[in-house]
């Protein structure tokens, strides 16, 4: 599944939810399904940020990746293993966001998406930004991480709608 078909995927899920199903949280600390998608969108917008950077002024780096950088990008995508943000304001999305925003943003996601398959190819591999737990990622790489990262919350989507109680419209 490409990154348009993932986000195409997530819009027609929050087009079916009800605003309770939206922001319903089965337990504390879990997030909801609008917090799932808030993060989404800040994440994906981050990465572009990333991706932007290095095709306008990215350092010239000749560091790599971590090991786990390494790994990832080797396997295409991430483990299928829940993954704990540490505790902080940029790791508590928002669970306020109406439905029509977050199909902005996710909007605003697929634009920016569309924009750089066109635009990425002639960026050089050696301009890099570095990620802080995968090294220095150049701007394909950065790309490539919001696809997978798309992918990787495909499995929450389903539990957080099951624990929301959402039903097949």
């Amino acid at each position: 599944m490409n990154g348009a078909m993932l986000i195409e995927t997530y819009k027609s899920g929050l087009q079916r939810y009800s605003m309770a199903e939206l922001r319903h949280q089965s337990a504390p600390g879990v997030w909801s399904l609008g917090q799932m998608l808030d993060h989404l969108i800040l994440a994906s917008l981050d990465y572009f940020e990333k991706v932007e950077i290095c095709a306008a002024d990215g350092e010239e780096q000749t560091l790599g990746k971590t090991e786990a950088g390494e790994r990832l990008l080797e396997l295409g995508g991430f483990p299928p293993v829940k993954i704990k943000l540490p505790d902080g304001p940029e790791n508590n999305p928002s669970n306020t966001e109406s439905k029509e925003a977050l199909l902005r943003g996710l909007d605003q996601v697929l634009q920016k998406m569309k924009d750089w398959e066109e635009r990425i190819d002639p960026v050089h591999p050696c301009r890099k930004v570095k990620h802080d737990g995968f090294g220095w990622l150049n701007a394909r790489e950065w790309f490539e991480l919001n696809e997978m990262h798309l992918r990787h919350h495909l499995r929450q989507k389903e539990e957080l709608e099951q624990k929301a109680g959402v039903r097949s419209r």
